[in-house]
């Protein structure tokens, strides 16, 4: 593991070969969801010995509709954030949208998340580095992992080599995504760790209804290849009813399904080096 998510870890006890994992609901929606499944992430997490970052976005800025929900505010969602990660003794993250964002939010959270869609704009890879915050960058839709190393080069140029790398699937027509897991070796030869989106790259974008659809269903199988081929960590994000979630609930894993997936993937890594 990197010296820089040894530190991020310090306050966990965990098994050195596991994975780590980031996890939590798609967005801030109240106190009390992000309460609830980082309680119960958290203990999941230390009885396997899996080291655990909290996942919530303080605002979703990239909605397929003007109508869908946005967030509660971005100061609010963060203090929520924040406040669930001193509780808990959690390293927290949350993406941020444009360049002036990135101090705002290292006031709050460990990892800068920058999404797939901005993972080319120089501005905001340069000011999220600034902050001195680790800087885990999507894959964009449309890059090959070859392409990332460019990512890597500007945030490093800035003076920051604590940087995380996530593959989250790659546009396969308009309406689909398709994973090519060649990305996790290619992406770890820039010298960074990988993780691997087991939520987003089920994503079906661009529905006419207005609203992503996705397939849950495959949750598990993405996640199983994705440490079989040696990713680093895994992204989930994750609900107790992704029927009533606020944004993307058609491909979150419902919070209950969780603990089982991580026992297989614990066998899985275990088989795997």
């Amino acid at each position: 593991m990197e010296n820089f998510l040894t530190d991020l870890f310090s306050n966990q006890s965990y098994d050195e070969k596991n994975f780590f994992l980031i996890a939590g609901p798609c967005v801030v929606e109240t106190e009390e969801l992000v309460v609830e499944v980082a309680e119960k992430v958290s203990v999941i997490c230390k009885d396997f010995g899996i080291p655990y970052v909290f996942k919530a976005s303080y605002r979703k800025a990239n909605r397929t509709s003007g109508a869908s929900f946005a967030g509660i505010g971005d100061e609010a969602a963060l203090e929520i954030v924040n406040k669930v990660g001193l509780k808990y003794q959690l390293p927290t993250t949350s993406d941020i949208h444009a360049h002036e964002e990135a101090d705002i939010a290292a006031n709050h959270v460990d990892i800068l998340q920058i999404p797939a869609f901005l993972c080319r704009q120089t501005d905001i890879l340069v000011a999220a580095a600034k902050t001195n915050k680790i800087v885990n960058v999507k894959k964009g839709q449309f890059l090959s992992g070859e392409a990332m190393k460019f990512a890597v080069d500007k945030i490093r140029n800035a003076g920051n080599n604590k940087i995380i790398l996530t593959e989250r699937g790659t546009t396969f027509g308009y309406q689909d995504l398709v994973v090519d897991y060649r990305n996790i070796p290619i992406m770890q030869m820039h010298g960074v760790p990988v993780v691997m989106d087991c939520t987003h790259s089920l994503q079906q974008p661009n529905q006419t209804s207005g609203i992503t659809g996705g397939n849950p269903r495959m949750i598990g199988t993405i996640a199983k290849a994705a440490i079989a081929a040696g990713a680093d960590g895994l992204f989930i994000e994750t609900h107790p009813d992704p029927s009533k979630a606020l944004s993307d609930g058609a491909n979150m894993l419902q919070l209950d399904q969780l603990k089982n997936l991580l026992e297989q993937l614990i066998k899985i890594r275990k088989a795997a080096i």
